[in-house]
């Protein structure tokens, strides 16, 4: 067997023979060496194939990942259940807030005098009328929570509304009850108006600043309007009186009663009996001296007893 070398240095190329024995042996050497390799860099890659492929380590990383997953659901139902919860409070208080809306709507139609069937309080209003369809248009998802907060605004909205007319009609009745109005006797007649007249007791021309109602002594006197008595005792010509201020300019004076039934200071109301017909002061027989004044000038009382 002939071994050829080339050398770089020397620049030629030197041959050796190698006997039989030899070179066979060293050329299974030399395989031998090169399986030897090949099977530990096959040993190496099935070692790594071997790790990334160990079941153990895979349950282990899929465990991980599945409490991973696990806490994410529970944290998710918590979230979810958070928000059920909120808008459960919100539909509460939207459902108090209708019947409160409610409550406060029948109390104005009843205050109002309205027609039981003009508003119904316990059903939805009608409502309808022709709309054109958007071609292509699709019906979609809306949000919930605007829906509530819009609902919630208009409910806010129309409260304030109905409280504003449950204050202008309760005004409007106040100023009802403080507007001197009716008759100032359960019982009697009229027997003298307001204005001039011939005086009962010297037959001469006279004014007659009020109305005389005439009846059975211990009849009862009824306020015609709400108010304060600023005057309840002995008055010179008109005898035991009474006068009640109802405010915006408003007093009204009874006279010649026998028993008065307040005092000065007492908040009465209208139709509340405040004395009983009598004789007192300067009087032919029992009636009421009935007198309206408006910012201290005696006007016709006439006026307020026809309403």
């Amino acid at each position: 067997m002939n071994v050829i070398v080339f050398s770089k240095r020397l620049g030629r190329a030197r041959q050796f023979e190698l006997q039989r024995p030899l070179a066979m042996t060293i050329s299974i050497a030399a395989l031998m060496l090169l399986v030897l390799t090949g099977v530990l860099f096959a040993g190496v890659l099935l070692g790594r194939s071997g790790l990334a492929q160990d079941p153990a380590a895979q349950v282990g990383e899929w465990a991980m990942k599945l409490e991973a997953q696990r806490s994410q659901v529970a944290t998710t139902r918590r979230e979810l259940q958070d928000r059920l919860d909120a808008l459960a409070g919100r539909v509460g208080q939207l459902n108090a807030h209708m019947i409160r809306l409610d409550a406060l709507g029948r109390r104005l139609t009843q205050m109002a005098n309205l027609d039981k069937g003009e508003f119904d309080f316990d059903s939805e209003p009608a409502v309808g009328g022709p709309e054109g369809l958007v071609e292509g248009a699709v019906a979609a998802a809306p949000d919930l929570s605007a829906m509530l907060d819009d609902l919630t605004n208009q409910i806010r909205d129309r409260e304030r509304q109905l409280s504003v007319l449950e204050s202008l009609i309760s005004t409007r009745n106040l100023n009802r009850q403080i507007v001197p109005g009716g008759r100032p006797v359960a019982q009697g007649w009229i027997s003298s108006y307001f204005g001039h007249r011939a005086d009962p007791f010297t037959g001469r021309s006279a004014f007659h600043r009020g109305i005389d109602f005439a009846g059975p002594a211990g009849a009862e006197v009824i306020a015609v309007a709400s108010g304060v008595v600023t005057y309840a005792k002995e008055r010179f010509g008109y005898g035991n009186t009474v006068e009640i201020n109802h405010g915006n300019g408003y007093v009204t004076r009874y006279g010649h009663n026998q028993r008065l039934l307040v005092a000065i200071g007492d908040t009465v109301q209208k139709g509340q009996p405040i004395a009983l017909i009598g004789s007192t002061g300067r009087s032919t027989g029992p009636h009421l001296h009935f007198e309206v004044l408006k910012r201290g000038r005696a006007v016709d009382p006439m006026t307020f007893v026809k309403r």
